[in-house]
């Protein structure tokens, strides 16, 4: 493990150590799929995530309304008659297990003390539901990553880091199981590399500032993991990538591009597990198949489940390699049926049930239901091709035979690009006419950044707009 933190030095700035992971967990793409990881988690309840069995992740919030000190019995009641009624459908269903996501909202992370009060009563309607029924559960823990509010954002001090560390602590005393977030260090930049499409500025905020925030945040949260005997889970990179994915599903950029920060993303998540990090990866990290092939940890995934928070191309690819199989979030509202997270309870147990079934078939089985979730999307969107299982491992060599964060982002875009090029001369992949020219843009754009780190960083701050980050709370 990489535990040495960086430090500047007169000769130029800061480089962080080598990465950690220099071979493929999964050597073979036969062994890439769902319901298996090599290195399975085993929770308090003995469910064994990742050893032969999928299971539903739920994850819900608030319909619109205001969360304050005035306002929490009814948010209260609100959980309260969430995680009753979901388990409940659980149980009828004969679920064999549940993993339950909380995902804080920003006033929960700000006000730890909301955040908390919503944890025990999860806890308590979990174990009513194990004393009832006998239902195995788990829960993960997300704070809001709040540190995004200040402007330019204070990444490793100030009342939002400590609130959120004071949430994690909490939560962990008080029995979630989990630990995760979605960290958002280097998104001050990123957002306008999207909108902009330079590849250089979102390798810059992935790769370097990106992979130093991880570092730090996940020595941290992992510290506290072990400290309470807990699991430090995972991160995502759904601020970024989920950003292309929307922004290129409103043609806001090309979904080419948006194909290609995918790859680079698994760069900065792989940090979280270079740092102490064991699986389940967070459901909305669609980058989580090339993480789950270098460490060999479990994944949480997401697709057409998630329609309820977002749209996306990977609807059914993406339950190739789930180890649990999440809805993303869906607001606590009334539908026919009846409140949307009861739903989606139903919703996610069916299709685990399936996914089980091939799995209780054997290898083969499996094997034949990923190829069915693989190709019923993978030509259709370049997105979905770079989640494709040839493209997850070539991906995922090209990230561990680099010899570090910031080349190692170079070599998944590079390599994302010659994958995409490749399928649609072949006929195999559909790309819009218009979007072929960013091909070419993107080439040409990776063959002017420079092969060493600390050039490129010197480079991309030049260009970088000083107003929108704090090079000091990156360790440059």
């Amino acid at each position: 493990m990489n535990t040495a933190t960086p430090e500047a030095t007169a000769a130029g700035p800061l480089v962080l150590n080598p990465m950690r992971f220099r071979k493929l967990a999964i050597a073979n793409s036969d062994d890439l799929r769902f319901g298996y990881a090599p290195r399975p988690v085993v929770t308090r309840q003995g469910l064994r995530i990742g050893d032969g069995q999928v299971y539903p992740e739920l994850k819900f919030t608030l319909p619109p309304m205001e969360v304050v000190a005035a306002t929490m019995p009814v948010v209260a009641r609100h959980y309260r008659e969430i995680i009753t009624d979901a388990l409940r459908r659980a149980a009828e269903l004969e679920a064999p297990g549940v993993l339950i996501e909380f995902e804080t909202l920003p006033p929960m992370t700000a006000t730890p003390a909301f955040g908390l009060e919503i944890v025990n009563i999860l806890i308590s309607g979990m174990e009513n539901a194990r004393s009832k029924y006998g239902l195995r559960t788990a829960l993960r823990m997300t704070p809001n990553d709040n540190r995004e509010f200040t402007r330019p954002p204070v990444m490793r001090s100030g009342p939002h880091w400590d609130r959120m560390l004071e949430l994690f602590e909490g939560s962990a005393k008080a029995g979630a199981e989990l630990l995760s977030i979605e960290s958002v260090g280097g998104k001050e930049l990123h957002d306008d590399a999207l909108m902009n499409g330079d590849l250089g500025q979102v390798i810059f905020s992935l790769c370097v500032l990106g992979v130093r925030d991880m570092e730090f945040v996940w020595k941290t949260i992992s510290g506290i993991a072990k400290r309470n005997g807990v699991i430090s889970a995972g991160d995502t990179a759904c601020g970024f990538g989920n950003t292309a994915m929307v922004l290129a599903e409103q043609k806001m950029i090309p979904r080419t591009f948006a194909a290609v920060v995918r790859a680079i993303t698994a760069v900065r998540t792989l940090v979280a597990y270079e740092n102490g990090a064991v699986g389940p990866g967070k459901d909305c990290g669609y980058e989580n198949p090339y993480v789950k092939a270098i460490t060999g940890c479990p994944i949480a995934m997401e697709g057409k489940t998630a329609a309820c928070a977002h749209f996306s191309p990977l609807g059914n690819i993406a339950a190739a390699y789930a180890d649990t199989w999440s809805n993303e979030s869906v607001q606590n509202v009334r539908l026919l049926a009846g409140n949307a997270p009861t739903c989606s309870m139903e919703q996610l147990i069916y299709d685990c049930r399936l996914m089980n079934r091939a799995l209780a078939e054997g290898k083969a089985a499996a094997l034949t239901l990923r190829r069915w979730l693989v190709d019923s999307d993978a030509g259709l969107d370049p997105q979905a091709w770079v989640l494709r299982p040839d493209s997850v491992m070539a991906i995922s060599r090209a990230i561990v035979g680099a010899p570090g964060h910031y080349q190692a982002g170079v070599a998944a875009a590079r390599c994302a690009l010659g994958l995409l090029r490749e399928a649609q001369a072949a006929g195999s992949l559909k790309i819009a006419p218009r979007e072929l020219k960013s091909l070419d843009t993107m080439a040409a754009q990776l063959d002017g950044l420079p092969d060493d780190e600390g050039e490129f960083i010197e480079q991309q701050r030049a260009v970088a707009d000083s107003s929108k980050y704090l090079p000091a709370e990156y360790g440059l």
